[in-house]
């Protein structure tokens, strides 16, 4: 802890966030805890973070202080991310921060409530279906899957991933969540596949009032608001099986409508006991943890 102001101040340093994910110093939702960025601080912190995907051209401090913790923080899945599962490379650790459920602070992708049950729109695009990918790491398949997919059904891809449309105006995130919601189904087909590793791509749909199609984790059902709400992909023999199930689900208004009928009955008992286990921030969990 450090003295501030007459009082002990206990911080979490943040060692590196080349990424700029986890925003400004700030207070957390525990008194008397902050978090930090300052490397100076490292000799004095009560724990420091070290966001892993961005480790390898940072030199770990040379040692630490007594009942000082450290964190491994990543969003990124195992799989592109082997170390995470690596238990020499994970031994300096205290605690891990990260998508997995089973992590000492669980972070997820999932959005606030509100976002989620915010109205779907018209669907006023001829193409049934949209894909936003410009990252090309791939270890999911699914560029191949969606060239192949785009032979049996119109898909509309405003990425750099199979381009064929261009946004007419590009202000991030929101440009993204209305074009989406435009279309009856979005692809949301993750980089990587692991279990528990559920991104923005499958939520941004959800709130967009776009039935996620989905290529990723195993158990993504676990994060659906309700039954149904999303397509997996693994529920069919090939693109083709999957196209010819999307073009007859668009065809029937009131069985599509029952894809998105949570957005006025609301979500699934553990969807939402889901939802409150994380309402706060991962980082003020964090400080819960630490000063438990």
């Amino acid at each position: 802890a450090l003295p501030v102001g007459g009082r002990a101040l206990n911080t979490i340093l943040l060692w590196n966030d080349d990424w700029a994910m986890a925003g400004p110093d700030r207070p957390l939702g525990v008194e008397g805890w902050a978090l930090v960025r300052d490397r100076w601080r490292a000799p004095l912190a009560d724990a420091i973070v070290f966001h892993i995907p961005t480790l390898d051209a940072v030199m770990l401090p040379a040692g630490r202080r007594p009942g000082q913790r450290w964190v491994a923080w990543s969003m990124e899945s195992v799989a592109s991310d082997p170390r995470l599962a690596d238990p020499a490379f994970m031994a300096p650790f205290d605690l891990e921060m990260s998508y997995r459920r089973d992590a000492g602070v669980w972070a997820p992708y999932l959005p606030p409530p509100g976002e989620l049950m915010s109205p779907a729109g018209p669907k006023t695009e001829p193409a049934p279906a949209v894909y936003l990918a410009s990252n090309a790491n791939d270890r999911s398949g699914r560029h191949a899957y969606v060239a192949e997919l785009m032979r049996h059904v119109a898909v509309d891809s405003y990425g750099a991933c199979h381009r064929n449309r261009t946004l007419a105006h590009d202000d991030g995130r929101r440009a993204k969540l209305a074009t989406i919601a435009r279309y009856r189904f979005t692809l949301a087909f993750e980089n990587s596949i692991a279990r528990d590793y559920v991104t923005e791509k499958f939520y941004d749909a959800l709130i967009a009032g776009s039935v996620p199609v989905v290529l990723g984790a195993p158990n993504v059902g676990e994060f659906a608001p309700a039954d149904p709400s999303y397509v997996d992909v693994n529920d069919f023999p090939s693109p083709a099986g999957l196209a010819s199930f999307l073009v007859a689900l668009a065809g029937d208004e009131p069985r599509y409508a029952r894809y998105l009928a949570w957005k006025s009955g609301g979500f699934r008992p553990a969807f939402r006991d889901m939802l409150a286990s994380v309402e706060a921030d991962p980082w003020t969990r964090l400080a819960r943890r630490l000063a438990g």
